[in-house]
């Protein structure tokens, strides 16, 4: 069937009971950065995490008995899989969810305890697919596509709605684009109401390899490639760097839990991939199930690239009191030393001195580059910094 906005609407009013109407929250933190009015549209927020329950729920609402009967089988990276696990729960349906080997495991771990079974297989979310549609013709069970359906779509779509009823005044929308479906969901709606808003594409610069998972599809699918084409307003695309510095951002600042895919929006307005000066900007974050031992290395990666963090690897004479004195001087500089490796074996420093690796945390580049200055007026021999 033909994707329209009735559709939408429809949705919206089958998916009152099913999942919440999220919050559109202000940044004044992110308007200093970006330069124009920022507000988060917090998906992350969302049952399950993510978006794509609404997308799932009004999927399996409107399976036919026979369809029900069969079960459903879904394929993917990890958000579709908890909705398509907690939507089928709640209508007592059996669901199978087919996730790639390298899904991240809090995605699988939400996914079982949601009741569903989850087979692992292949290296993306293509691969999980095509396992999905083996066992779906081995099983009969319905197939809840993760973006390439009419129901899908207009699910996702109610985000859009939402965010018209929150900030009628909207400018710009800033939407992710995996396979799609949020992306023309959101475009059709809100072009369909209001032509005057931009809606935004933003997209994984490597879409096959990115920290993104959520948006980790090679391109959209037959039914939302059209829709895009005809609503969006244009795509632009960030690399993993600018993700990574978007996540540590919402963290730290908008204190905001983020996966990838769900800091893209504001990773594309943060680092100037189009024109925001003095607008009303939407971002809509997406999703906040990310691991949480790849938020430690974000966090710590963050830190090191803007200056906070710096890593230093001195020699130091193999004496007692040596490493006292170097971390005594790290101290009066006011650096706050977080780890200390001591390397007695290295193969670049003389047989009587030590390798020793210091991690500190400092204010600044600025600060950190006094930390270096005042152990070199001591005569410490750097090697790396």
């Amino acid at each position: 069937m033909d994707i329209q906005l009735k559709d939408i609407w429809q949705a919206k009013e089958g998916l009152q009971d099913q999942v919440h109407k999220t919050g559109l929250s202000r940044s004044r933190s992110l308007d200093q950065l970006i330069g124009g009015q920022v507000y988060l549209k917090l998906e992350n927020m969302q049952k399950t995490g993510s978006f794509k329950s609404r997308g799932a729920a009004n999927r399996i609402l409107n399976l036919s008995e026979e369809e029900a009967a069969k079960g459903v089988i879904a394929a993917s990276a990890g958000n579709h899989a908890q909705g398509v696990a907690l939507a089928a729960g709640n209508s007592g349906l059996t669901a199978t969810i087919v996730m790639p080997e390298g899904a991240p495991l809090a995605k699988v771990a939400a996914t079982k305890s949601y009741g569903a079974q989850v087979v692992l297989a292949g290296e993306n979310y293509d691969d999980a697919y095509q396992k999905a549609m083996e066992l779906q013709q081995e099983t009969g069970a319905t197939f809840v596509h993760a973006y390439d359906d009419p129901y899908i779509i207009a699910g996702q779509g109610t985000v859009g709605l939402e965010i018209l009823e929150q900030l009628p005044e909207a400018e710009v929308i800033l939407v992710p684009v995996g396979g799609g479906g949020l992306a023309a969901g959101v475009a059709l709606a809100v072009k369909s109401l209001n032509p005057r808003i931009q809606v935004i594409g933003v997209e994984a610069a490597n879409r096959s390899n990115t920290i993104a998972d959520g948006i980790k599809v090679k391109k959209p699918g037959s039914i939302t490639g059209p829709i895009l084409e005809k609503y969006l307003d244009g795509m632009v695309q960030v690399d993993d760097e600018e993700l990574a510095g978007a996540i540590l951002l919402l963290l730290e600042r908008a204190k905001v839990v983020t996966e990838g895919a769900g800091a893209a929006t504001v990773a594309a307005a943060l680092y100037k991939k189009f024109p925001t000066a003095g607008k009303k900007v939407v971002c809509i974050i997406s999703g906040g199930n990310i691991d949480v031992n790849f938020m430690a290395q974000i966090i710590q990666r963050g830190m090191m690239k803007n200056g906070r963090y710096r890593e230093i690897t001195a020699a130091l004479g193999d004496r007692p009191g040596a490493l006292q004195h170097c971390l005594e001087i790290i101290a009066k500089e006011k650096g706050n030393v977080i780890n200390v490796t001591h390397e007695r074996n290295r193969v670049d420093i003389p047989i009587n001195m030590v390798g020793v690796t210091v991690l500190i945390e400092t204010r600044s580049f600025q600060h950190g580059e006094e930390i270096l200055s005042a152990l070199r007026r001591d005569g410490i021999t750097l090697l790396k910094w």
